[in-house]
């Protein structure tokens, strides 16, 4: 029971904060779908598969977060790269101060300080 318990947290959690791991990473430069799964799954497992990054990428292209462009791949087909716009670069500064607060808030619970 407990372990089920800690697996939807984590997935919750992950669930969160996906979108904002995203835009952070397309902060300091452009990147194709694959690589950005790539990035995420290496960085402790945030993201376990494609399925889960290109429906959130579409998401956040609608919504105006990113934008894209093909670019030729030294392999294979043309790649669609994903860039932060002015709205994405505002979510993603929004976000971290926001994730400040909330983690610094948090820890001070779990240290058993006042809040």
């Amino acid at each position: 029971m407990i372990a089920k318990r800690s697996s939807n947290l984590m997935s919750q959690m992950r669930r969160g904060a996906i979108e904002y791991c995203v835009l952070a990473l397309l902060r300091d430069r452009d990147m194709y779908g694959f690589e950005l799964t790539r990035a995420l799954s290496t960085a402790g497992g945030l993201v376990a598969s494609e399925g889960t990054v290109y429906p959130l990428l579409a998401r956040i292209r609608q919504d105006g977060l990113v934008e894209t462009f093909w670019e030729a791949s030294p392999q294979g087909p043309p790649r669609r790269y994903y860039r932060l716009t002015n709205d994405g670069r505002l979510a993603l500064e929004t976000f971290r101060d926001q994730w400040r607060q909330f983690r610094d808030t948090v820890d001070a619970i779990m240290k058993g300080s006042d809040v």
